[in-house]
């Protein structure tokens, strides 16, 4: 049965619901609901903070019997497994909704079609895979994590409009970005469970990582690749350890003194495989994220571990700040040449966006 303009615009307004804790619900996706019946909604709810409760039992309890013969819209399929709470797919059927339109077939092997097959064994019309391409984008974290056992990470790169993202060696770090694109990466920041550079831009730029908006309450982990634990003890992420979460991930042999030293000051730690070259394996890194719960990484790590991210296939979005203003001199590019050759290419990512943040331009870029 084809859908109506009416369920495409109740659809895409549960999307948006679900993006309204984006970044926060982790270890569970955030999926957005809307009970509807006779064109008005009853009944709304979305993944709260923490992944519990689910979005569809909320937006029931908001129903009430209002749900009898109502139009459920979900982003996701309703879970059919009993974890911390009772399947949403139960608590659908038995809540008199005689039709669901829903977004994507949940991966997760507890689930996997179960949900839909519980609503049709009860006799509510199924219409599944709707927008398919957007409900894949807003749980692409949770998608990941269970089929590749990894979180999704989207890369954050600001460059000059020579394509630097840093000057000489010895020069302060630049301020690239403006008013509004900086505002910009702060909410990027708070739709995304952990916040990602390698150990050279906290040497180079003593970063803080934090998310920075008026009437925001988001504290993402920070996680820092870091091989041997070069993490300077006064670096303003250690200083602040006990304030937001940070996490060192680092090479098995990393020295048992640096490792006390920042555990002492509350910094975590996790060990990861190295490469040949005594890097740390980013697959392997992203392992850990996605087993303590991750599904969500915005990597600002600097033009090293955005070429490593996205030579490897690891980098799944990609926003592509760049200033009005050039460096005018040597510096460090923003994009290795194979980057930028990735991103060119159409077999390999495709332009989702683009635009302007102020007198800054923006380009967003999605792997396929």
């Amino acid at each position: 049965m084809a859908l109506s303009g009416e369920d495409e615009r109740f659809f895409l307004a549960a999307l948006a619901l679900g993006r309204r804790n984006l970044g926060a619900t982790a270890p569970n996706p955030a999926v957005g609901a809307l009970v509807v019946r006779d064109r008005v909604v009853v009944g709304r709810g979305w993944t709260e903070v923490g992944g519990r409760p689910h979005a569809e039992p909320l937006a029931l309890a908001l129903a009430g019997e209002q749900a009898r013969g109502a139009t459920l819209y979900v982003t996701l399929e309703p879970c059919a497994h009993h974890g911390k709470t009772p399947p949403c797919a139960e608590a659908v059927s038995a809540s008199g909704v005689t039709r669901v339109v829903a977004g994507l077939a949940d991966p997760d092997p507890r689930v996997a079609g179960e949900g839909f097959a519980l609503l049709r064994a009860a006799g509510i019309e199924v219409e599944a895979n709707v927008f398919p391409d957007l409900c894949r984008r807003a749980h692409r974290g949770h998608i990941l994590r269970v089929t590749e056992q990894r979180p999704m990470v989207a890369l954050k790169i600001a460059q000059t409009a020579d394509g630097q993202a840093a000057g000489g060696e010895h020069d302060r770090r630049l301020a690239i970005t403006g008013l509004a694109a900086n505002l910009r990466t702060h909410v990027l920041r708070a739709m995304h469970d952990a916040i990602m550079v390698g150990i050279g831009t906290v040497l180079g730029d003593d970063p803080l990582m934090t998310v920075r908006l008026a009437g925001c309450d988001r504290r993402p982990l920070r996680v820092v690749l870091d091989a041997r634990l070069d993490l300077p003890l006064r670096s303003r992420l250690v200083v602040g350890a006990r304030e937001a979460p940070v996490l060192a991930i680092c090479g098995e042999g990393a020295p048992q003194e640096k490792r006390d030293a920042l555990l002492a000051q509350g910094v975590e730690i996790e060990n990861c495989a190295l490469d040949g070259a005594g890097r740390l394996e980013l697959r392997a890194a992203l392992g850990v994220l996605a087993r303590r719960g991750i599904t969500r990484v915005f990597s600002e790590g600097g033009p090293r571990v955005a070429a490593a991210l996205i030579a490897q296939g690891l980098a799944d979005e990609m926003v592509l700040l760049t200033s009005p203003r050039p460096l005018g001199r040597p510096g460090v590019e923003a994009l290795s040449e194979p980057s930028r050759a990735a991103l060119a290419d159409p077999s390999a990512f495709r332009i989702v966006e683009q635009g302007f943040f102020g007198a800054d331009s923006f380009i967003f870029y999605e792997r396929l």
